[in-house]
């Protein structure tokens, strides 16, 4: 499947300039035929994340037997699934936020394809969740920092603070974090990844990066701020307001993202899919590797 597919049959609106459409005319189910399945695969290589509204119909295995179809569903490497074999639940009461830009799973080679984020419980004001294309943010380097890019390769790994932006003490925060990092797992990848479907080269960074494979502390942290801040130009961002029933579904190849906590307290219950991806491929052809 090519970026220049068209859409037939999907009603498909730009959200933002560089990222990001909302998608109606279709009910997501595990029933949904393969011309469906094509073109929502299609608007999502060529939007990243794309959005759809109005699904309340889904409940948990709907949700599991949806993304079967357009991925093989995988669980998470250290947090047990909740409702089903492949369904994680965030919950905000239980530890279940990620207020930092992030891809999902980078601490492993094979780091998902493609998630999908149903709206459970929403809070009464806040608790937007933002995506960055990595993509353009690749494509807008300057030269020299491109160059740079390139030769560099970054280890990410799940022992990864949840605690560092909260401003008060949450027990339910610190076991969610325990669990998490029960087994710690680092990766070493490329920071520009070629995506396996579009072959567009995307930034691999986000708060589960460690440091950069021959550079110490310091200096790894300087080139990370150097590169993540260009991954995370407003430019290069959408932000969605989330109502109950909503389904985001991005490429997490070729995003970051990150859920705002800004909701003091109230409710926020969020489930998720994530479909296999495979080995990253830096420009050069070396593959991503585990190294602890």
């Amino acid at each position: 499947m090519t970026l220049s597919a068209t859409l037939a049959r999907l009603d498909v609106i730009r959200v933002a300039g560089r990222i990001g459409a909302e998608v109606s005319g279709l009910r997501l189910g595990g029933d949904l035929d393969e011309a469906a399945i094509a073109e929502l695969r299609a608007a999502l290589l060529r939007h990243k994340v794309v959005f759809l509204r109005g699904q309340q119909h889904l409940d948990d295995a709907a949700h599991q037997a949806f993304a079967a179809r357009l991925g093989t569903p995988v669980g998470h490497p250290t947090l047990p699934g909740d409702g089903g074999d492949f369904l994680l639940e965030l919950d905000s009461h239980r530890g279940g936020k990620a207020n930092s830009w992030h891809t999902d799973v980078t601490f492993v080679p094979d780091y998902p394809a493609i998630s999908i984020l149903r709206a459970v419980i929403v809070p009464p004001v806040g608790g937007d969740t933002t995506w960055a294309n990595c993509v353009a943010a690749y494509d807008r380097l300057p030269p020299a920092l491109r160059t740079l890019a390139e030769g560099l390769r970054g280890v990410h790994s799940n022992d990864y603070d949840y605690t560092a932006n909260q401003d008060t003490a949450d027990d339910a925060l610190d076991a969610y974090q325990a669990t998490f990092t029960s087994t710690i797992i680092e990766t070493e990848h490329p920071l520009v990844r070629v995506h396996p479907e579009t072959g567009e080269r995307a930034l691999v960074l986000g708060s589960f990066f460690k440091r950069f494979a021959g550079h110490g502390q310091e200096e790894s942290r300087r080139l990370y701020d150097l590169f993540q801040t260009h991954i995370t130009r407003l430019e290069n961002t959408v932000r969605w307001r989330w109502q109950a029933g909503d389904v985001a579904i991005w490429d997490n190849r070729a995003t970051q993202h990150y859920a705002i906590d800004d909701y003091e307290g109230a409710h926020r219950v969020m489930r998720r899919v994530t479909l296999a991806g495979d080995v990253a491929r830096g420009i050069d052809g070396q593959e991503s590797r585990r190294v602890v």
